[in-house]
């Protein structure tokens, strides 16, 4: 079973396995600071905890807990290695917690697997006066794929050469 939890300064929903709700509503101190009903939409899109506390000699601690990493933490320790340090959600959606979403990652993978900032709404596509080029990154440098007449056509150049060079790591545009 999945559970959705409302978030609490957003109308989204954050997805849990049956289990997982289970152990953050019953270990103890996640109860004591009431995590569950306690959850926001971090501005990077995920769901967090965060809490201001005064300290006893004067001044503040924040303390913040992302939902996806406590998770991954408890469910899929043995997967984190080497440079596998970051947590990413395989489907893309920051707000979908299921174990079978989560996975460890690398600095580089998540960079390339980022939602992207090009106006042509494509990663790797960028308008050239009346055509679109494709570019991807290979071993750090820069890979022209060629000019497109549309930025679809630019997209799938640059989605067949990600599957190549990256497999399941690379980023592949939702073409509209």
């Amino acid at each position: 079973m999945i559970y959705k939890v409302k978030l609490k300064n957003a109308e989204d929903n954050v997805l849990l396995d049956d289990h997982v709700y289970e152990w953050l509503t019953s270990y103890p101190y996640l109860v004591e600071i009431d995590f569950v009903n306690n959850l926001r939409k971090h501005s990077s899109g995920c769901a967090v905890f965060q809490r201001t506390i005064k300290r006893i000699g004067g001044g503040y601690k924040t303390e913040t807990i992302y939902l996806h990493k406590l998770i991954a933490e408890k469910y899929l320790g043995t997967e984190k290695a080497g440079s596998r340090k970051l947590v990413g959600a395989k489907n893309g959606d920051k707000l979908d917690c299921r174990i079978e979403n989560l996975v460890y990652r690398t600095r580089s993978v998540a960079s390339r697997q980022r939602r992207s900032s090009s106006k042509t709404g494509y990663t790797g596509v960028y308008r050239e006066h009346k055509r679109f080029r494709a570019v991807i990154s290979v071993d750090g440098r820069s890979l022209h794929l060629g000019m497109f007449d549309t930025a679809e056509e630019a997209a799938k150049a640059y989605n067949r050469v990600s599957k190549e060079k990256y497999g399941e790591e690379g980023k592949i545009n939702k073409i509209k």
